[in-house]
């Protein structure tokens, strides 16, 4: 049988891409670091402190999750290779191509997959994500536009099997959203999240406006890495912050909406207020609230240790023109541009619908060093 020379040419470039993913993952380096860590669980005196005994642990599992699907996906390619072979050999078997053919697209899927997961390589990337949005100027318009934002990080988050909670939630005077904050669970949601940071800009005829005129409103877009401080960098003492509590608005119940178990902490000395109400308890709320107020100095620490603040902070610019990271424009054409790295989608009924990946992915592939989207096989 005769094997369509594209598809010769496909299975060599996956073994190619494959082979450059093995080098640019260190999977031999990171081979090492697991047998080190694991000759350290085996001495007598490990479980003496606890806290190292989880950093452990947690590292260990961290790169085994980076190298084993590399792994596991070459023993793919070149087990595709050896069907290759087969197929040559046979003359008639049409139920043998198609297998083949439905591999090959198979692998090609899950390596353009790990070859952006391989651009994570962040100190935090793989930690959970606390997302928060602000409407901008602009009343209900904004406000609005906050509680479409919030739906679409909502179906992102759905589509990829990542857990979400509302943190808080402020309604607009009108309709949507003035401001909310998400936190998202999953692997590595912090590494594809970031790319979501800036300012949103919509253009549309606005459903308020009786006269049908074309409104601009804009959004800020904030994403911090959630972490567990174990080792106490970000100490938060009890005379530094000050803590309110009131009754939960919006949806929850009788129990949330007649007891003051929502929880309004507020940083002196930054001025950072994080806020926190989706659990039924005040005691959670509390530890929820300072675990986020933990993480935004934490990252406030990065930011001024870099002196980049433009890194983080600084990125989102004021919520106006000239600042935007993305523009969705429904009229008087339909189309959504990221204007760092000039990807667009026509579609924007799915953009809406959490269909982010495109963009996410162009962001971190712009992200990563030229020498190594090369090496990646990228452009």
């Amino acid at each position: 049988m005769i094997v369509p020379p594209e598809r010769i040419l496909m299975v060599d470039d996956l073994i190619r891409r494959v082979e450059a993913l093995i080098k640019f993952v260190n999977v031999d380096g990171k081979r090492q670091i697991i047998a080190n860590l694991e000759a350290e669980m085996a001495a007598s005196h490990f479980w003496n402190n606890a806290n190292r005994a989880k950093n452990v642990m947690q590292q260990i599992s961290h790169l085994r999750d980076l190298i084993e699907p590399v792994i596991n996906l070459r023993v793919k390619i070149f087990d595709l290779h050896a069907l290759m072979d087969m197929l040559r050999e046979e003359y008639e078997d049409n139920s043998l191509l198609a297998d083949f053919e439905r591999e090959a697209e198979n692998l090609l899927r899950r390596l353009d997959k790990l070859e952006i997961a391989s651009f994570l390589s962040g100190k935090h990337d793989h930690c959970n994500a606390i997302l928060s949005i602000h409407a901008g100027a602009g009343g209900t318009e904004s406000c609005d536009w906050a509680d479409m934002l919030f739906r679409m990080y909502l179906r992102w988050a759905e589509r990829h099997g990542f857990i979400t909670e509302i943190q808080d939630m402020q309604p607009g005077e009108e309709a949507g959203i003035s401001r909310a904050t998400l936190r998202i669970i999953g692997p590595n949601v912090y590494g594809y999240a970031k790319a979501e940071r800036g300012v949103h800009r919509l253009v549309r005829i606005s459903p308020f406006d009786a006269n049908k005129r074309r409104h601009t409103s804009f959004c800020s877009v904030d994403v911090i890495a959630e972490i567990d401080d174990d080792n106490g960098t970000i100490e938060i003492r009890d005379d530094e912050i000050r803590i309110d509590t009131y009754r939960s608005s919006g949806k929850g119940g009788q129990h949330v909406n007649k007891t003051e178990s929502a929880i309004r902490i507020t940083h002196l000395a930054t001025g950072m207020v994080v806020t926190c109400q989706n659990e039924r308890s005040q005691y959670k709320n509390k530890d929820l609230a300072l675990k986020t107020l933990r993480s935004r100095l934490y990252e406030k620490m990065e930011d001024e240790k870099r002196s980049e603040m433009e890194k983080f902070y600084g990125e989102k610019g004021e919520m106006g023109w000239g600042n935007q990271i993305r523009s969705y424009v429904f009229q008087p054409y339909q189309m959504v541009k990221d204007l760092r790295t000039g990807t667009e989608s026509n579609n924007t009924q799915a953009v809406m619908d959490g269909d982010i990946d495109l963009f996410i992915h162009s962001w971190l592939r712009a992200g990563c060093p030229k020498s190594r989207r090369q090496n990646l096989g990228q452009a």
